[in-house]
């Protein structure tokens, strides 16, 4: 038997332990889906590391805007510079050297270009000796008129006591005035070469040139070593002009009004601007001119529209030459038994970091320093800084800095 159950033993298949059974890959799985998702979320809310912030603007109260009415004449024009210049040089040179690119803000009397002064500063030299040997002809002669005239005093005591003849007297006498006539011209000839000095110190001068006034380059004509000529004759390979300036605070729109609705717009009559990049911003301006001089083709008379502002404020940085502007004259309310309010800039108070405020322009952030009072009702009044019509940045201040890209979340103008 025992035997028996050896056999049956060792016939049988051993199956071993149960294996306990392999854990879920499911949660692990449901994990990184959910760590894919967030981090997705979150690249997609942050961006490209632009600052989240909200968009208020600045608002006009009182002021021009109160005291007119409705638009009587609506107009379309472009933005034009009162004071531009093609910046060129007083002589022909070829230029060695240009301090400006376009973009650039230059002060006046800021050095834009130097043009080659080799020929010059060697004519200022052979001036400078020029005068040197002047002056030391005139000395010369100084000394030989000393001589002369005491020559003519010896002569004149030996005549009296008869030991020369009066012929001796009056050649010593004529040889002081031939030497005084000679100094005479000796000190015009210093003269003469002091002034062909300054001559040519001058055109060494003119080798520079220097900004007319303060303004923006805009244009760049030129490169180092082009000939740079102000007339026209140069030849077709001598530049006129080195580049254009434009002040940018002497900028304003010119509308072409027809001869027709001519009688609804005065000198002074209020207006409000419009730029076709910034349609939602009313910029306050006032009418300064009516060309008096009319269009036959199109039958139009062209007028000038200035922008307001404080005074000595410079004109906002968003306003550039050639821009398309749609004006719209206000008509004139009448007068009220009160006085008018005065024209205040209001802000939120929310939008103030500091002494400063971050001013939005698309996607990016620049800070502007202000100065402000208490309003009223979140408010603050601007005295400093702001036009109106600007629009601000809301947000974390602690992470803006100019330049920054930002991502407007919505607008609060209210």
């Amino acid at each position: 038997m025992s035997s028996q159950a050896e056999l049956l033993r060792q016939l049988s298949i051993d199956r071993g332990s149960p294996s306990a059974p392999a854990p879920a890959r499911w949660p692990w799985l449901l994990a990184a889906l959910l760590l894919l998702l967030g981090g997705g979320a979150y690249f997609a809310l942050r961006g490209t590391g632009a600052v989240p912030v909200r968009a208020v603007s600045v608002q006009v109260k009182g002021g021009a805007a109160a005291a007119s009415g409705g638009s009587v004449l609506d107009a379309s024009g472009y933005v034009v510079a009162r004071r531009q210049a093609t910046v060129s040089s007083k002589i022909t040179g070829k230029v060695m050297a240009i301090n400006f690119e376009e973009g650039q803000r230059v002060a006046e009397g800021e050095v834009l270009a130097r043009l080659d002064d080799s020929n010059v500063a060697s004519q200022l030299a052979l001036a400078e000796a020029q005068v040197e040997q002047a002056r030391a002809q005139l000395t010369e002669l100084r000394v030989s008129l000393a001589n002369a005239e005491r020559e003519a005093r010896r002569n004149r005591d030996l005549l009296e006591k008869k030991l020369v003849s009066q012929a001796v007297l009056d050649n010593a006498q004529t040889a002081v005035e031939q030497l005084r006539a000679r100094l005479a011209s000796s000190e015009q000839g210093v003269k003469v070469a002091q002034r062909q000095l300054a001559v040519i110190g001058q055109q060494l001068d003119d080798t520079v040139v220097r900004a007319p006034f303060a303004g923006v380059i805009t244009v760049k004509n030129a490169q180092p070593g082009e000939m740079i000529s102000p007339l026209s004759a140069g030849g077709a390979g001598t530049r006129t002009g080195l580049g254009t300036l434009v002040d940018m605070n002497s900028l304003e729109v010119e509308v072409d009004v027809n001869e027709n609705f001519l009688n609804k717009v005065r000198d002074g009559q209020g207006a409000s601007t419009k730029l076709n990049a910034y349609p939602d911003w009313e910029i306050p301006s006032r009418l300064v001119a009516i060309i008096p001089t009319a269009d036959r083709s199109k039958a139009t008379v062209k007028v000038r529209v200035g922008f307001e502002r404080l005074a000595g404020e410079a004109l906002d940085a968003r306003i550039l030459p050639d821009m398309g502007a749609r004006v719209s004259f206000l008509a004139e309310r009448p007068a009220p038994s009160a006085a008018p309010l005065p024209r205040r800039v209001l802000m939120p108070a929310e939008a103030l970091d500091g002494d400063a405020v971050w001013l939005l322009s698309g996607s990016t952030v620049s800070r502007r320093v202000v100065r402000t009072e208490a309003a009223e009702n979140g408010y603050l009044a601007v005295l400093e800084g702001l036009s109106g019509g600007e629009s601000l940045a809301v947000g974390e201040f602690g992470k803006l800095s100019d330049g920054n890209q930002v991502k407007v979340q919505g607008a609060n103008d209210e």
